[in-house]
């Protein structure tokens, strides 16, 4: 049985080049991260080394050791492999050793026990040019028993010649309908807080799975937002003053802009009398005090600028510089008396 949500398009292929034994040697998965990419590739590689008439069937030796990351003849590639303990904490890259070594000798001998060797790269967008280079001699003469699959989802810095050697499959965000109903499968909790995850996972299984698992990004979900909430009636010192409580590396502060991004499109939505689309369904009070000050035109040049904020923070702009323009571009407003003020974590 396939595990893989909300890609029956991409599922429906791979069982038809199955039953057609017209598989392609090398396979690159793309899409946000969370989505099912890895999930996607160990169904693959259960599928194709099943011992039953109906591969994968989740029962085998076979399926089941695949699933727990124990079957010799399923080897995932990431920045760690390879490495010991000391080295993992100062991997950045995969690199032409670890393809060398893993992928390349691996790939020359004959499986061990299964139909098929399935060698998976996980953010194969972390090779080094030289591994990408290595990776390439064996994707242009792959062994007839080999299967590669490239997991990323930066697409863009792969090197060209690598991507043009690969089946892609790009996997869609999943319905949070389709979210919701797996996660009362999976997990008993709160309807509402399932409800809650199933909206703000977008569109990623995986992603909505590990937030009911752990609380603390709701937690800090609570506290960002909360913070945000209460900007708009700051002074513009103020506002200045927070940035020192925001992270200081790119990634986080990505994330973060993403979060503002979301309660501003929410805004966006009450304007035009759309609750029932809204993501943070859990700060709708907050929200509606937003949609009542503020006209169209503010939150569309707000959310302009936040954007705008995204694209420099790829270019590698000064972080700081950023902040403070993105605080100098949100409106202004003065108090009003159905605005619901929450002030924690925000200097006065």
């Amino acid at each position: 049985m396939w595990r893989t949500a909300g890609q029956d398009r991409i599922v429906n292929f791979l069982k038809g080049s199955i039953a057609g034994r017209s598989l392609a040697h090398a396979y690159l998965l793309v899409g946000p991260p969370h989505i099912g990419k890895m999930t996607l590739a160990l169904d693959l590689a259960s599928a194709l080394n099943c011992s039953d008439g109906t591969p994968p069937c989740g029962s085998c030796r076979a399926c089941q050791r695949i699933q727990q990351g124990k079957y010799p003849d399923v080897i995932i590639i990431d920045k760690y492999a390879g490495r010991d303990q000391k080295d993992r904490r100062k991997a950045t890259e995969i690199g032409i050793d670890t393809i060398r070594e893993i992928l390349q000798r691996g790939s020359s001998l004959p499986p061990y026990e299964g139909n098929y060797k399935v060698f998976i790269i996980d953010d194969a967008d972390l090779m080094s040019v030289e591994a990408a280079n290595c990776l390439l001699k064996t994707l242009e003469e792959p062994p007839q028993h080999v299967i590669i699959l490239l997991l990323t989802s930066q697409e863009s810095t792969l090197l060209p010649t690598v991507v043009s050697r690969c089946q892609r499959f790009e996997l869609k965000p999943v319905a949070v309908a389709e979210i919701e109903r797996r996660l009362k499968i999976l997990n008993g909790c709160d309807p509402d807080k399932i409800k809650l995850v199933s909206r703000l996972s977008g569109g990623c299984l995986g992603w909505a799975i590990a937030a009911l698992g752990d609380d603390s990004y709701l937690n800090n979900r609570d506290v960002r937002l909360s913070e945000f909430a209460s900007l708009l009636t700051r002074s513009w010192s103020d506002r200045l003053l927070y940035i020192q409580q925001l992270p200081s590396d790119r990634n986080s502060m990505e994330e973060v802009i993403k979060l503002w991004l979301s309660w501003c499109r929410d805004v966006m939505l009450l304007k035009y009398n759309c609750e029932d689309a809204a993501t943070n369904v859990d700060k709708i009070n907050d929200i509606k005090s937003w949609s009542n000050m503020l006209t169209i035109l503010e939150i569309k040049e707000f959310i302009n600028s936040l954007n705008r904020m995204l694209v420099n923070l790829s270019y590698n702009a000064n972080l700081h510089l950023l902040l403070e323009v993105i605080m100098l571009d949100m409106p202004k407003k003065e108090k009003r008396a159905d605005y619901a003020l929450n002030s924690a974590g925000v200097n006065n």
